[in-house]
């Protein structure tokens, strides 16, 4: 058994339209590697920081991710083994010689960790619907439209035609 700690680039594409962690960020592996009769089993924890926006009001929101991960990396005899049984090929993840490639465990980790909709806090207003003024923002505490119901729009109109003060 032999604990690692590394600190490594994000790759490319590490999460959702909405939010994820950035290409080149540092991603803080804690990771546990064990011997076992198939291969080496990866354990740990993965850390980082995404950067998103807001769904309601489209501010950046950085959140903090931590997630856990377990995988087993067959050798290379078992995994011949594997495939002649016919278990799935693409679930089954094999050792290149010393090396093991744990990008796509920590994506399979990490991008359902993202949150679906992100917020920069529980309680945040959004965007005004008529304007698009951030209601979150002081200036914006009273903010309010008058909006005429589209149905009274022509008595709306037509009430310059009976106003008392006019002459007749």
């Amino acid at each position: 058994m032999r604990q690692v700690r590394r600190t490594v680039q994000a790759p490319e594409d590490l999460g959702t339209a909405v939010i994820g962690i950035p290409a080149g960020d540092d991603l803080d592996l804690d990771l546990r590697l064990e011997s076992v009769m198939e291969g080496i089993l990866v354990s740990g924890h993965v850390r980082g920081r995404a950067v998103g926006e807001c769904a309601r009001c489209l501010e950046q929101v950085v959140e903090s991710i931590d997630v856990s991960i377990q995988e087993l990396y067959v050798y290379p005899e078992r995994a011949r083994v594997a495939v002649e049984d016919g278990d799935d090929e693409e679930e089954i993840r094999e050792l290149d010689g010393d090396l093991i490639d744990a990008e796509s465990v920590i994506r399979d980790a990490v991008v359902p960790a993202l949150p679906f909709r992100p917020v920069c806090s529980p309680d945040c207003p959004g965007l005004c619907s008529e304007c698009g003024a951030r209601l979150a923002d002081p200036e914006n505490a009273d903010h309010q439209h008058e909006i005429l119901d589209p149905r009274w729009a022509e008595l709306d109109r037509m009430k310059h035609l009976f106003d008392d003060t006019k002459e007749s």
